[in-house]
């Protein structure tokens, strides 16, 4: 097949490899350096799989910044563009996805559309009826930053909005690049397939704010949070994963979707939904609580990303933690390699690491790395398990 794939991000990316196993992909971004990357067989993201792939695979991938073309003779467009939650319009912002849409149709009216962003629930109906195409599918992606592709190629599920013989089509080519030859295949309607996408990153939020306020209870009580975490993951209807204390949710996906949901709610009673999103909030109240306690003069961060193999810091936690605590009159400085700017949000960017440790009194932590050994008494951090 030929596919032109809209959006050189995790999504984009990580498909793009997928597919260009066994079809000719053409990947569109506006961004004329993640073109030239690709276009090189260079990563944009930091992802092993990702420049693994570009570097030794064979792929018939090309990048390219105008799509008109590739969009006339694709039998199938996958859009993979950015969306967020609109705070003012309490929405998510989808404009990106629908300037697309009208994009491909103005090229090739009868093209075939698979939305891959994360959208409301609800949207592809009404996109549906507004360009007035049912040729225009939702798929929901279940990936994970810093394993974009590897998730892609060890899929845990593939679900397509569409329960059809194009439905199953659709679900076989990403079947056909795949290591994972047995993975669940589920077709439902578009909203469902939506909801199934903002209820798993939502039931995922949940679990972190559990354990968050696990680790707050026991820090209060003076109680062991490890002992009580491994007790409580012994039962294997909870399990031993996804449990390790942090500074709270933040990433890609996490907090736009739980606000997305939240919003869906509307006219829906719910208590739950509302507490994650207010958990997370109070979970940042509590550390910065914590590092005010210790009574530092400076505050060093510690990477802004929320984990080790990332190289984003889109709404990290850390974030939030870093504002209160400059709410409160602490001076903070930021160390975060990957941060070109000499300065972050009003703070100094100090890229010499043994400056870093030897200016902070205290060093808060999301994650803890080697890099922090010998750094242990200045160290705040709720990283338990040493991992994700």
């Amino acid at each position: 097949m030929k596919i032109a794939i809209v959006g050189i991000g995790y999504v984009g990316i990580s498909n793009a490899i997928l597919l260009a196993q066994h079809n000719s992909v053409t990947a569109v971004d506006i961004d004329v350096k993640k073109v030239d990357l690709i276009n090189q067989r260079r990563s944009p993201i930091q992802d092993e799989e990702v420049e693994r792939y570009l570097q030794s695979a064979e792929l018939d991938l090309i990048a390219v910044t105008d799509g008109t073309s590739a969009f006339r003779e694709a039998d199938l467009v996958v859009v993979a563009t950015p969306t967020d939650y609109d705070e003012k319009s309490n929405y998510f912002n989808t404009s990106s996805v629908e300037s697309v849409i009208q994009q491909v149709l103005e090229a090739k009216p009868d093209a075939l559309i698979l939305v891959k962003s994360t959208v409301p629930v609800g949207f592809t109906r009404r996109i549906q009826d507004l360009f007035g195409s049912r040729n225009i599918l939702f798929s929901p992606e279940f990936l994970r930053e810093g394993r974009a592709l590897y998730d892609n190629l060890h899929p845990s599920r593939i679900i397509i909005g569409e329960i059809s013989e194009r439905g199953e089509s659709l679900a076989a080519l990403f079947q056909q690049g795949a290591k994972r030859k047995d993975a669940p295949v589920l077709l439902t309607s578009a909203t469902e397939a939506e909801a199934i996408k903002l209820f798993a990153n939502t039931y995922l939020a949940m679990r972190v704010a559990y354990f968050n306020e696990l680790d707050s209870y026991s820090q209060t009580h003076d109680l062991d949070t490890r002992a009580i975490i491994e007790g409580v993951g012994l039962d294997p209807r909870i399990g031993n994963h996804y449990n390790n204390p942090s500074f709270g949710y933040g990433g890609y996906c996490l907090p736009k979707d739980t606000r997305q949901l939240l919003a869906n709610y509307e006219d829906v009673p719910q208590n739950l939904i509302q507490a994650i999103v207010q958990s997370n909030s109070t979970r940042k109240d509590y550390i910065a609580n914590e590092i005010i306690r210790r009574k530092p003069r400076i505050v060093g961060i510690y990477r802004l990303i929320m984990k080790a193999g990332a190289d984003s810091f889109r709404t990290s936690s850390i974030q939030g933690v870093m504002k209160r605590l400059k709410d409160s009159g602490i001076k903070i400085v930021i160390y975060e390699p990957s941060i070109k700017e000499d300065v972050f949000l009003g703070s100094p960017i100090i890229r010499d690491l043994d400056q870093f440790k030897a200016i902070s009194d205290v060093i808060a932590a999301n994650r803890f790395t080697r890099e922090l050994i010998g750094s242990e008494s200045k160290v705040y951090t709720r990283d338990l398990f040493g991992a994700d």
